[in-house]
Parts: C-alpha cells; sequence; structure tokens
C-alpha cells in the first residue's frame, strides 16, 4: 500500500523520469477491478488526458498529484501500483488503466486490495481522502511539532490503542499499517498498548520514532515491502514485516508475534513492546 516514504519516492522519481512527456494513448482496464475507485466515468479518461502534456508530480499523504498541462490533474492512492516502461517493454496483461506517452514509454496502474486512480480539471475533486491528505501536515515538516502530535491523544477515546492512533481514520495522513509496525517497535510500544495510558516518556518516545523512521524509509527510497516507479524494492529494509516475522527479535532475541489486529496484521515483540498498565 502507498504510505508516506513510497508517496515521496514515487513523486520525486516521476518529476524526474515523466516530466515533459506527453499523453498519448489512454487504455482502461483489461481487468476489472470493483475495489478501484475512478472520480466519474474512467471510460471519459481518454477525452480528459489524451494530448496533455505531465508538468510535475508531489505527494501527499497516501496519495500522488501528477499535474498536467491545460488544468488537469491525476492522482492515485492507497492499494494504487504505479509502473513505468520504456519503449518496446513487453505490455502487462493486467491493469487498471495505461497511458502512452509521446517517446512510446508507458505508464501502467495496477490495483491489489483497493485504490483511487482519478484524473479531472484541476481543483475538481470531492474525495475526502484525497483533501485530508493535501491540507494536513506532514509528519516530516517542521511544522509537525509535539504540540501537533498530543492533540491526537486530548482527542482520543480510552479504547484508542497505539495502532489505532497511527493507521486508522487517517489521523496521521501516509501513516498505515506498514509504517506504524518498525514505528512502533523503534519506540518500544505493543500495538494494542491503550494510548492514554502511555507515559510522558513513552509519548515522546512515539512522537521521535514517528519522526526517525519515516525519515529514514522516505531517505533509503521506501520499503523493501513496496515497489517503486520501476519495480525496484524500496532501499529500507524493514525490521517487522511480513518479509522478518519468521527471525528473532533484532534486540533480544526472542520470537516475534504475527496476529490479525484492526484489518491487518500486526507484528510485535511481546518482550520489547510490552503493554504498560494491564
Amino acid at each position: 500500500m502507498l504510505e508516506l516514504p513510497e508517496v515521496l519516492t514515487l513523486s520525486k522519481q516521476a518529476n524526474d523520469k515523466l516530466s515533459g512527456k506527453t499523453i498519448t494513448q489512454v487504455f482502461n482496464a483489461t481487468k476489472q477491478h470493483k475495489f478501484t475507485f475512478y472520480n466519474g466515468d474512467p471510460l471519459q479518461y481518454g477525452k480528459l488526458l489524451v494530448g496533455k502534456s505531465i508538468l510535475s508530480s508531489k505527494g501527499y499523504g497516501m496519495f500522488v498529484d501528477f499535474n498536467l498541462s491545460d488544468n488537469m490533474m491525476m492522482n492515485i492512492g492507497d492499494g494504487v501500483s504505479t509502473r513505468y516502461y520504456n519503449p518496446g517493454d513487453k505490455v502487462p496483461a493486467n491493469y487498471q488503466l495505461l497511458l502512452t506517452f509521446d517517446d512510446e514509454s508507458f505508464l501502467v496502474f495496477t490495483v491489489a486490495m483497493y485504490g483511487f486512480i482519478n484524473a479531472y480539471p484541476g481543483g475538481d475533486t470531492d474525495n475526502k481522502y484525497y483533501l485530508i491528505s493535501r491540507e494536513s501536515i506532514s509528519p516530516l515538516s517542521k511544522e509537525y511539532t509535539e504540540e501537533q502530535f498530543e492533540k491526537l491523544f486530548a482527542e482520543a477515546k480510552k479504547t484508542l490503542t497505539a495502532k489505532a492512533l497511527l493507521a486508522t481514520e487517517q489521523r496521521i495522513p501516509g501513516v498505515g499499517n506498514g509504517v506504524t509496525q518498525d514505528i512502533l517497535f523503534n519506540a518500544g510500544i505493543h500495538p494494542k498498548q491503550k494510548v492514554l495510558d502511555l507515559s510522558d516518556g513513552k509519548k515522546k518516545a512515539l512522537f521521535d520514532s514517528l519522526k526517525d523512521t519515516l525519515m529514514n524509509m522516505t531517505f533509503e527510497g521506501g520499503r523493501d515491502t513496496q515497489t517503486d516507479l520501476y519495480g525496484n524494492e524500496g532501499g529500507y529494509k524493514t525490521i517487522l514485516s511480513s518479509k522478518t516475522w519468521k527471525k528473532p527479535c533484532p534486540r533480544c532475541g526472542g520470537a516475534i508475534v504475527k496476529e490479525a489486529y484492526l484489518g491487518g496484521s500486526v507484528y510485535y515483540c511481546p518482550v520489547c513492546q510490552k503493554i504498560d498498565n494491564e
């Protein structure tokens, strides 16, 4: 899934590789996916996009913008994989949208679980998830301070857990279940820890881990569980993920636990990430 490190990596790569290319054709889905959400009728995307040039790209939260000529906009979000192909490369059999360019290279969008693929005149969108991402302060920004983070606790219910705080309801756009695993491990906090039971010291550790972990993931070009514009895995080696959970804890050497929780898997070390006040 697209989370902040991958969004920022993809937008940078798109700026470097796609800027100046003109869209020549639009091909609609070869395989229908009921959880691919489009802005309007995707069969009209050809009329909207053909002849438009990509000017720039920018990432927000879990969305990547493609700014086009003539005040047109595209953006993709959440579970959309975006892959660039050189002229002459084999076209994949299944996709949810494909764009060809004037140099005969092409861009393919595919969706795994669910995702957003939007095309519309600039400013003409009512996608609430995109608007939340666009209008929120990035946790990597200097403006995202401990005071900003503390507001999440002020609004929290007694039952709210650490995973729920970070990975649900887009409280911090761009932070989802994937990046949450290492954020919590680095902070020494259990995913099921009730956040209102955290000490001030633990809150500070969580804030610092949020910043530092996301920064490291972004600096390394995203996580090794995700791929970039060219189909390459990110350079950040995940500590806790589907790739690593069968290995011993890198801190204490104990067994890592995998559980289904709040709509996705969580990974944690029961020794290094104990629940406080149980």
